[in-house]
């Protein structure tokens, strides 16, 4: 039987959807019964073109089939999804499912005419949207970094002469920030601007198809729209700004100068009232690099290396098995050197608000700070060894401390004195079983390193446990076994991988983001960022400080 005269004999009217349609428009798609086609035609909106669905299925053009060259391809093969002749299915497809190829033809037509619809009312409009808003920010950005110079030079007409460097590297730090921003707008602009072109020219191809009467041409049609439905998020950037302080003292000039506060980026979820398509995921994290850069490598001289952290952005301490803690400039050069009050190797250092070093030593069960080149004991623990140390953006010290009964707990102190104890989560049971590096994050929140139990361990700033990484949500070469853990101006926790070589990096909320598995580290062991997230990782097998960059 020839499909074009059985299609005619089953295809129901596409408005009553009751009556046998005998007639088709040409212009809309779709299939009329004679009582609908005076319906159809009152709209005046559109010319329509209403013909017999025999006249219609006349002019359908059919291929000629690849394998019989005197047949056409009438029939469509649901198991290969291929068009077909009559002959094909006693030959290869012996067996297969084969339905009239019109049928595949008006259905192909409905999907082109709904993804039409939904490419130049929905995603085009929304893609345009997103790319306008891109110049604005570009302006936006431009006119704050000329603000922020006008108040630094503004701010610096009252110093005198010797402050001049730090006015430079102010400014130099507002045309960084300037050009990572740029970065992640021109790349965002890059991809919409070409997603843009595609959605232009698959536009132009539905709309061709839609005219063509090639059966097998538009039976072939693949859809494109899961590869545009899921938006890019439109960039909200937290422009930086510049508060300035007043001088008190010459001690004090680079802090009282001022400050610019950190550049950051948020995406900003937009509501498009598309069908659901699953969970989303959450958005990208732009500003890290898909492979980090390896800055410089500088040979600390210590035996076994445990340990690093940052004086300022031109500076780091380090801290081994040896009883000396050693300052290094970024060029490798040794600064100065401080020996243990005891004599014995410290268990970990921080850097306070204020730029003393402080240090733990279990040995004699004390915290040390060291001013100047004096070193004052300020707690001595009983019963306890500490472990790590933090100092927070309260100038308060965090210490994580350990007994003999292997109990561990974390301990807020305000110079010598105790102010907050956190030991336990809601039910009771230990949050921690053994002691290890400590940091706290920008919000606030209290994240400890748990080498017993290989995990990272974070609570709020009330000790209330908010979650816990045991590793990435995938297997690794080898089990996962961190040892340092630093926290980054975006909130981010970077924790090392011994075994793996790596370094972990989590959103705050902790989820898995990306690996730093690049700069061939060896034995990742302590770490810690710069204002800049500029990160030092000391490294236990090489007994070196490797500054790497992994941020744009």
């Amino acid at each position: 039987m020839d499909p074009r005269n059985s299609a005619k004999d089953v295809v129901c009217c596409t408005l009553c959807q009751d009556s046998v349609a005998p007639m088709y428009c040409e212009v809309c798609h779709i299939h009329l019964c004679k009582d609908c086609v005076e319906t159809h035609l009152s709209d005046s909106s559109i010319v329509h073109k209403v013909v017999s669905l025999k006249q219609y299925l006349s002019t359908l053009s059919y291929r000629k089939c690849r394998k019989h060259p005197t047949k056409q391809c009438e029939l469509h093969c649901e198991n290969c999804d291929i068009p077909i002749c009559v002959q094909c299915i006693s030959g290869e497809h012996l067996g297969h499912k084969p339905v009239d190829i019109s049928k595949i033809f008006e259905n192909k037509n409905e999907v082109l005419q709904r993804e039409l619809q939904e490419l130049e009312k929905s995603f085009y409009p929304k893609y345009k949207e997103i790319a306008s808003n891109i110049p604005v920010q570009k302006a936006e950005l431009s006119k704050n970094s000329q603000n922020l110079t006008t108040a630094i030079d503004k701010q610096g007409e009252v110093w005198h002469r010797e402050i001049d460097t730090i006015i430079t590297n102010l400014k130099s730090n507002v045309e960084e920030m300037e050009s990572k921003h740029l970065v992640f707008l021109n790349k965002q602009e890059d991809e919409i601007t070409h997603t843009i072109s595609e959605i232009t020219q698959t536009i132009a191809e539905l709309k061709k198809l839609l005219n063509s009467k090639d059966v097998c041409l538009v039976s072939e049609y693949k859809s494109k729209i899961a590869e545009f439905r899921k938006l890019p998020p439109k960039l909200k950037v937290l422009l930086p700004s510049f508060r300035p302080q007043e001088i008190h003292t010459s001690d004090q000039l680079i802090k009282q100068f001022g400050s610019l506060s950190a550049l950051s980026f948020t995406a900003e979820k937009q509501d498009y009232s598309m069908p659901p398509q699953g969970a989303e995921s959450s958005p990208p994290d732009w500003s890290l690099m898909d492979v980090p850069q390896l800055i410089t490598a500088i040979d600390t001289g210590h035996k076994y290396l445990y340990g690093v952290t940052c004086q300022n952005n031109a500076e780091i301490w380090t801290h081994g098995l040896d009883k000396e803690m050693k300052l290094y400039n970024l060029r490798g050069k040794r600064v100065r050197s401080i020996q243990t009050k005891s004599g014995n190797r410290p268990q970990d250092i921080a850097v306070t608000r204020s730029g003393d070093l402080v240090y733990t030593d279990d040995n004699d069960r004390t915290v040390n700070i060291v001013k100047n080149t004096q070193i004052q004991t300020v707690i001595r623990l009983q019963g306890y060894i500490p472990h790590g140390v933090c100092s927070t953006s309260s100038d308060d010290l965090l210490v994580v401390m350990k007994n003999g009964d292997k109990q561990t707990k974390v301990v807020r102190y305000s110079g010598s004195t105790e102010k907050q104890s956190i030991q336990h989560d809601d039910k009771g049971k230990p949050l921690y079983s053994s002691g290890g590096d400590i940091r706290e994050n920008r919000n606030l929140d209290i994240c400890v390193l748990d080498g017993g139990a290989h995990a990272v361990v974070v609570v709020n700033q009330a000790g209330k446990l908010r979650f816990t990484y045991t590793g990435p949500p995938f297997t690794t070469k080898e089990s996962f076994n961190p040892y340092g853990i630093t926290t980054d101006s975006q909130g981010r926790i970077l924790t090392s991988d011994y075994n793996n070589d790596c370094i972990h990096i989590l959103h705050q909320d902790g989820q898995f983001l990306h690996y730093i598995d690049s700069c061939q580290l060896d034995g990742p062991w302590g770490l810690c960022v710069d204002t800049r997230d500029n990160l030092f990782v000391a490294e236990h097998s090489t007994n070196k400080v490797k500054k790497i960059q992994y941020t744009m």
